[in-house]
């Protein structure tokens, strides 16, 4: 069972990573790359690093994500 779901999170971490590179809509990128960080912040549980997680899910997408979509909404 957690192998699925590890195989589950890999592949929504890759599938959102591609949908942020080759999108045209800065919008949608910006939310495809807050999946693309929650599916580290998964693969970082899967390998028992929680602090690293936790940190993932509070610098990058608690900060750095919503920046990135403060400066896309002020343009």
């Amino acid at each position: 069972m957690a192998e699925l779901v590890f195989w589950f999170v890999a592949a929504i971490t890759i599938i959102s990573a591609g949908f942020v590179v080759l999108n045209n809509q800065l919008i949608y990128s910006a939310v495809a790359l807050l999946f693309t960080l929650f599916g580290v912040a998964g693969i970082y549980v899967f390998l028992w690093a929680d602090f690293i997680a936790g940190i993932q899910i509070l610098v990058y997408v608690g900060g750095i994500l919503v920046l990135v979509i403060f400066g896309i909404m002020l343009t």
